[in-house]
């Protein structure tokens, strides 16, 4: 293998042998852009001095140290290592005299998942051939500073799978040099370009070292300019080497017509990789503009492929149920046919069931809906903000932003439309009857909706020696017409919030004042389950010091303590379909996985007498309950009275059915699951899957394909598929909102949230009245997490999976969410104080900070001390 390459040898597939930095540049220069000319040294002649250094041993044995331990003993093995003559060899060749710039060039930099940008080190104005193979051999050790260890370990990518290529390259003795981004990284808006430049070379602006100039372009228009101080330049010495001067930065250092022309060549560059980039570029004495570097933007969002021209308006499904991770491939094609079914409620025809609904998306492995109709339409700006306010209120806000944006100008100003589709809905569902059972007869709605789970259980039975293709027959004939099923219940529990509301009118109340009515309601299967694991706990025999998992083994081999295992595969029987993330059938279920439930388990026995029990605490929220009633009515008068008792009676008797829909549509995945599980294990025999669960990672249409008319292994592809998914499970922000442009809007409004955030008091929505002060506990992840009793559950969203927590803890802040969420609803029911939808909660709290959570005014405020 040769050892080095020119620029106009090197394209993109040679990425293993010259890293991502010289790849992009050979790309670059091959496309006719302006690179300065250069060369690389392979990944090869780092091998050779690795092995020769013993690092590459280092790496392969057992015993290899891990972090900077690790990152120290590389660097002093590879600055120490003799050079083979022929790498020397090759790095002559490579230098033709003149001052150069060394830059480190790794395998896993600048990908589309991953920016190593600023990791290994780059040396400018290198003169003379020594001076360049001493350059070479520190950017070979920068590859093994303590921050690119660091940076690999957290992103999962193997020490052992990295080398580094090293670029040598002209340098341009730049009279203003900077950044450029193809799209806002702020604001995810494609193709608005933001640029960056200061005095001298542009290691200034890309360290940060100097306050640059910015200006924003879009469309050909210089949309903003921003001088910033730029008191500082780094300048080319005359033998070699840089210097740093001080400088006066009074002037914009880019013309209007400089500006211009870097926003055309970034758009070149763009539309050259079909992606937004990341671009370093120079301008030299005589004005010359040059490339020297473009990678992805990693930060972006993916924009949902847009089926309707204009700009289009969505919202985040994921955020709005609380699982900020990515579904798996099967899990989202599940819910394209829940869609389907559920758009045919409405009378919205759908082209192909396995596609979902017209308005249903996806993008980074999650669901969007697009929520343009609504947005151009006279009934959508009224109803779905009312509904957004309830259930993800930052939503709500943004709703109410975007519909002031001329962009999305009403379109639609008669209600006659939506008018029909809510009176087809309410045909198809039965709802008026469904109301009148509900208000008459409350006992008789609950027996309709057991009716309804019962026949739900029956028809998920797959019927005895069906095979692989009867199965997802079945599966997708249920999830199609599961919606219509859970359509049955929702009138009932809507019912229940419309008594709250005619209470709330007839007593001169408030809905917030009104809170307390809906504590500790019957019915709910959500807190019936977090009682039933509550009661678990007192009856099992104790854990001792044994991990979760390994109790969790211990389970699956039969071995626990005789009434501990019957118990735990008692509760198992009745809620094992459940989870966290449990909206995507390919997650595992507590009866797949049950290591989060003896974990849960573990903390209610730790927690023993210092917590309340789980009964008393339910009593005493019907108590509280019962006292609001008789407030309201006795406050509404002796007219009155008696019809607001009634109502929220009613109401009481309903609003525990708002759970049974998603009850029911979990258990509905969790069979598909199993079924189709069997479906992999056959596919295993087949020897077209590695292993069942990979059925996971395949579409319902492509099972059909693989059952039917089978093309070779599908290895390949759910490899494909587990790697996009295990890297958007990396990814710590989901907008809650996204434009087709690119943009989020919530971001458009971060000058005044970072207002609130200077006055240290952070602020959300209201969600569950009270006042606790407390300490903090910051849990990314229900599963494994311990709770003290007392302590502030600090969390992005929540779902069922999360709510045994809440049985000890003493108030609860989510990022996400609105006052009818998940999260909002189970903690009134036990009296928590809550607050919902604080923007980065989970990032400006920390785990022991003490915190004063007031869930009636939405405020989280920290301790000064």
């Amino acid at each position: 293998m040769k050892l080095a390459f020119t620029f106009a040898e090197i394209d993109a597939s040679m990425l293993a042998d010259v890293g991502g930095k010289a790849a992009n540049l050979g790309e670059l220069a091959r496309a006719g852009l302006p690179v300065p000319p250069g060369g690389c040294l392979t990944t090869e002649a780092y091998r050779q001095v690795a092995a020769a250094a013993g690092l590459t041993d280092l790496l392969a044995s057992p015993a290899a140290p891990t972090g900077q331990e690790l990152a120290g003993q590389a660097r002093e093995l590879l600055l120490a290592a003799p050079v083979p003559d022929e790498v020397r060899a090759a790095v002559a060749g490579l230098y033709h005299g003149g001052p150069v710039a060394v830059r480190s060039s790794a395998t896993a930099e600048d990908l589309p998942h991953a920016s190593f940008a600023g990791q290994q080190d780059t040396y400018l104005n290198v003169v003379g051939e020594r001076e360049v193979m001493t350059a070479v051999r520190h950017c070979w050790a920068s590859l093994w500073t303590d921050r690119a260890v660091a940076y690999r370990e957290a992103n999962g990518i193997e020490h052992a799978a990295v080398r580094l290529a090293v670029v040598v390259q002209d340098m341009v003795d730049a009279e203003v040099a900077g950044v450029m981004f193809t799209a806002n990284p702020v604001t995810g808006r494609r193709r608005e370009l933001v640029i960056d430049a200061g005095p001298g070379l542009g290691e200034a602006v890309v360290s940060g070292a100097v306050n640059p100039d910015r200006f924003v372009v879009f469309g050909g228009e210089i949309l903003d300019r921003h001088a910033g101080d730029k008191r500082l330049a780094v300048r080319s010495l005359p033998g070699g080497g840089t210097e740093r001067v001080e400088t006066s930065g009074a002037e914009l250092c880019l013309g209007d017509r400089q500006v211009l022309d870097l926003a055309e060549l970034g758009l070149r560059v763009e539309d050259h990789y079909g992606s937004p980039q990341d671009t370093e570029w120079a301008i030299d004495a005589d004005g010359r503009l040059w490339l020297t570097q473009a990678r992805p933007i990693t930060t972006l969002y993916p924009v949902p492929d847009a089926t309707a021209p204009g700009l289009r308006a969505y919202l985040s499904v994921n955020v709005a149920q609380g699982v900020l991770g990515p579904l798996t491939p099967l899990g989202l094609s599940a819910f394209r046919l829940l869609t389907s079914g559920a758009a045919g409620l409405f009378g919205v025809p759908v082209a192909d069931r396995h596609r979902g609904a017209p308005a249903f998306h996806v993008a980074g492995e999650r669901m969007w809906l697009d929520i343009t109709p609504a947005l151009r339409s006279r009934a959508g700006r009224t109803v779905l903000p009312r509904l957004l306010a309830v259930g993800e209120a930052r939503a709500g806000v943004i709703f109410d932003r975007l519909a002031g944006d001329p962009r999305l100008s009403l379109t639609q100003h008669s209600r006659r439309p939506f008018l029909r589709a809510v009176r087809r809905f309410a045909r198809r569902v039965h709802a008026p009857r469904l109301v009148r059972l509900a208000l008459t007869n409350p006992r008789r709605a609950h027996a309709h909706a057991r009716r309804v789970e019962a026949d739900l259980a029956r028809r998920l039975a797959v019927p005895p020696g069906s095979t692989p293709l009867q199965r997802l027959d079945h599966a997708e004939r249920i999830l199609y017409g599961t919606p219509p099923v859970l359509a049955s219940i929702a009138p009932m529990a809507v019912a229940g919030y419309a008594m709250l509301g005619l209470a709330a009118r007839l007593s001169g109340r408030s809905l917030g004042d009104l809170q307390d009515v809906l504590r500790s309601v019957p019915d709910n299967p959500t807190t019936e389950m977090d009682l039933e694991l509550w009661r678990l706990s007192t009856r099992i025999e104790p854990l001792g010091d044994a991990t979760a998992e390994q109790l969790a083994e211990r389970f699956r081999a039969g071995t626990l303590p005789e009434r501990t295992q019957r118990e735990v595969a008692a509760f198992l029987a009745k809620y094992g379909h459940r989870g966290v993330a449990e909206i995507d059938l390919g997650v595992a279920r507590w009866a797949d996985d049950p290591s989060h439930i003896f974990g849960v388990l573990a903390n209610y026995r730790r927690a023993g007498g210092s917590a309340v029990p789980a009964d008393e605490l339910f009593a005493r929220g019907a108590r509280a309950a019962q006292e609001a009633v008789e407030q309201a009515a006795a406050g509404a008068g002796r007219l009155k009275g008696p019809v607001v008792r009634w109502a929220l009676g009613r109401a009481r008797s309903l609003v525990g059915l708002r759970e049974m829909p998603k009850y029911l549509a979990v258990l509905t995945l969790a069979g598909v699951r199993s079924s189709m599980f069997v479906v992999g294990e056959h596919l295993v025999k087949e020897g077209l899957l590695d292993e069942a669960g990979d059925v996971y990672f395949l579409t319902f249409p492509e099972l059909r394909a693989a059952l039917t008319e089978p093309d070779g292994g599908l290895g390949h592809l759910v490899a494909e598929r587990r790697e996009r998914y295990l890297r958007e499970r990396r990814r710590r922000h989901v907008p809650r909102m996204l434009l087709s442009d690119g943009t989020e809007p919530e971001a458009l409004a971060a000058v005044a949230a970072g207002a609130s955030a200077s006055e240290g008091v952070l602020t959300g929505t209201p969600a569950s009245a009270g006042t606790v002060t407390g300490i903090a506990r910051v849990v990314l992840d229900p599963v494994g997490a311990h709770l003290e009793p007392g302590e502030i559950l600090v969390c992005p969203s929540t779902d069922p999976g999360w709510t045994p927590l809440f049985l000890t803890a003493g108030g609860l802040v989510m990022e996400m969410g609105g006052a009818m969420s998940h999260g909002a609803v189970v903690a009134r029911e036990y009296g928590i104080p809550a607050v919902a939808g604080v923007p980065h909660a989970t990032e400006r709290l920390t785990s022991g900070q003490r915190v004063t959570v007031d869930g009636a005014t939405g405020t989280v405020r920290p301790d000064p001390a």
